[in-house]
């Protein structure tokens, strides 16, 4: 008896001697048998330098322990250590590492820990220690990571940070997809790059692409002093492309940007759906369907029912139109030419590019204009916010309480954006309502009106000159009608009614009693009265 037993000892261990100088000269042995129908997931032991040994434990269980420069394969992942211990039971190994960690090679995906636990038929790693984890475009630190060999899905939850060139991520916990080269950032995320940080809950993160993928409310801030709040959306760092969803904001200096969707394409930004462009120091609001935004000139172009509002203390000016166009003078006329109150064109006046009233809007197509004191309506418009002059084009109305100004060309200075003069040339037509079918009238060459505190408070009219008023008793009544023709008139208003006419140059005219003409019979030859066209109130000019 104690001879077989001596016997037996000796051939178990030549048995480990020469599974030691096998494995010593790259002679591949399997560690334990492998799964039926699938040499997937035995896994192979390729090199070791120290010892090979095993340990069996009970009946079911044996250990193989080898130490030394390991390197094992299974399927096409290889793993390398310096020691591990394999366990046929439990189907796992587990690794550590001394000199040099831990290493997964996973074909595109390299992997590195002090320590491994591998569930070899799951293929599940659970790596510890100084974790490090690169796909060759993206670096992925973390004190552990669960990583599935199957999927290539590498999750972490004690914190993590991702570095790509000079872009750095964290966030308490993540998950890696490797074939997608996708990273899903959760909780505290937080992205710094040269050019912007980003705050937020949830972010996705393509290392190859260099996407980034906004999934939760995100607060970007670039080092311009820009804002942008979103709740979905990506940017490509490569290309620079960006948009943005559900209902973001931009913050940019004195601009606020909103919309339903804000795209960003080289330096155009579009804002589509209940856009909202505000300017804080214009003291401006764009609204439309859409809008773009040009960063580098600042231009801005709206359409689809575009509204701009231009704030005051009490009585905004709101202009619509089909299309609003709004950009810098200096880019428009050059820094020495810029548009000021004169007839004549444009005339020479150096300007700052910088000041705040280097700016211009133009208006086209169907435009309204519309505050308490005033309203006017064109088909097309050009303001500049050096001068304050609104120009208005083909088929102009200005409308002031019962007054009506038209001509071929209309420009309405303000002040303190309130209307100050206004001035109608060719075929000026000046009409001030009295009663049903009765209006005071005067045409001209040329109408200049003035006004004071938003009301109209006198005009003139010159060149062919021509009126028709109402004369009055001390109680009101109509008496007479004056129908003259002079070149230049002179009309005084007090308490927004006519109060006294002036003939400036020879006159000739004459008196009519009020009983032998009709208010129908007495218009001047051209004489409209547009009430129709007239904006109504500030909630029409939404519509």
């Amino acid at each position: 008896m104690n001879h077989t037993r001596i016997f037996l000892f000796f051939i178990l261990l030549l048995a480990c001697f020469g599974f030691q100088g096998m494995a010593q000269q790259n002679v591949h042995v399997p560690a334990g048998p492998p799964a039926a129908g699938d040499t997937t997931q035995k896994i192979e032991i390729l090199n070791y330098t120290k010892r090979l040994t095993f340990q069996t434990l009970n009946d079911s269980t044996r250990l193989t322990i080898i130490a030394g420069d390991v390197k094992l394969r299974q399927g096409t992942t290889l793993f390398f250590c310096d020691s591990c211990v394999m366990n046929n039971n439990t189907n796992t190994f587990e690794a550590w590492g001394k000199g040099k960690q831990v290493h997964i090679d996973d074909d595109t995906t390299d992997i590195y820990s002090n320590h491994l636990l591998y569930y070899t038929q799951k293929k599940l790693a659970y790596l510890d220690g100084n974790v490090k984890l690169t796909d060759g475009k993206g670096t992925l630190t973390t004190p552990s990571l669960e990583y599935d060999m199957e999927t290539n899905i590498g999750i972490y939850k004690n914190g993590g940070k991702v570095v790509n060139e000079k872009t750095v991520l964290t966030s308490k916990e993540g998950w890696y997809y490797a074939d997608l080269r996708d990273i899903y950032f959760k909780k505290d995320v937080k992205l710094k790059d040269p050019a912007y940080d980003i705050t937020t809950d949830s972010l996705l993160y393509n290392t190859e692409s260099k996407t980034t993928r906004f999934i939760s409310t995100t607060v970007i801030h670039d080092t311009t002093g820009k804002t942008i709040i979103t709740k979905e959306g990506f940017y490509n760092q490569e290309t620079k492309q960006a948009e943005f969803g559900r209902r973001p904001v931009i913050y940019d200096k004195n601009m606020t940007v909103r919309g339903d969707r804000i795209t960003q394409n080289d330096s155009i930004l579009t804002v589509e759906g209940n856009a909202i462009v505000v300017d804080t120091a214009q003291g401006q609001t764009i609204i439309g369907g859409v809008i773009y935004r040009n960063s580098k000139t600042q231009a801005i172009l709206a359409t689809r029912k575009p509204l701009m509002i231009i704030k005051q203390e009490k009585d905004s000016v709101f202009i619509a139109a089909d299309t609003l166009f709004s950009a810098r003078l200096t880019d428009k006329f050059g820094i020495d030419s810029i548009v000021v109150d004169t007839l004549k064109g444009l005339k020479a006046a150096a300007m700052d590019p910088k000041d705040s009233s280097n700016r211009y809007f133009e208006a086209y197509g169907n435009v309204r204009i519309f505050n308490d004191s005033l309203q006017a309506v064109g088909d097309s418009m050009f303001y500049s916010f050096k001068d304050s002059i609104f120009r208005l084009y083909k088929d102009p109305v200005v409308w002031a309480q019962e007054n009506q100004v038209t001509g071929d060309t209309i420009y309405l200075y303000t002040e303190n954006k309130k209307p100050k003069k206004v001035e109608a040339f060719e075929n000026g037509f000046m009409v001030n309502r009295l009663d049903n079918e009765v209006y005071n009238q005067i045409k001209s060459t040329r109408i200049d009106g003035w006004f004071i505190d938003g009301n109209i408070d006198s005009l003139r009219a010159k060149g062919f000159a021509e009126c028709i008023y109402y004369i009055t008793d001390d109680d009101s009544a109509y008496t007479g009608i004056n129908e003259s023709h002079s070149d230049v008139i002179d009309i005084y208003f007090v308490q927004k009614e006519l109060d006294k006419v002036v003939f400036r140059s020879s006159v000739n005219g004459t008196v009519w009693p009020i009983k032998q003409k009709s208010p129908s019979e007495m218009k001047l030859n051209n004489f409209r009265w547009l009430e129709s066209r007239r904006p109504k109130s500030k909630f029409e000019m939404y519509e």
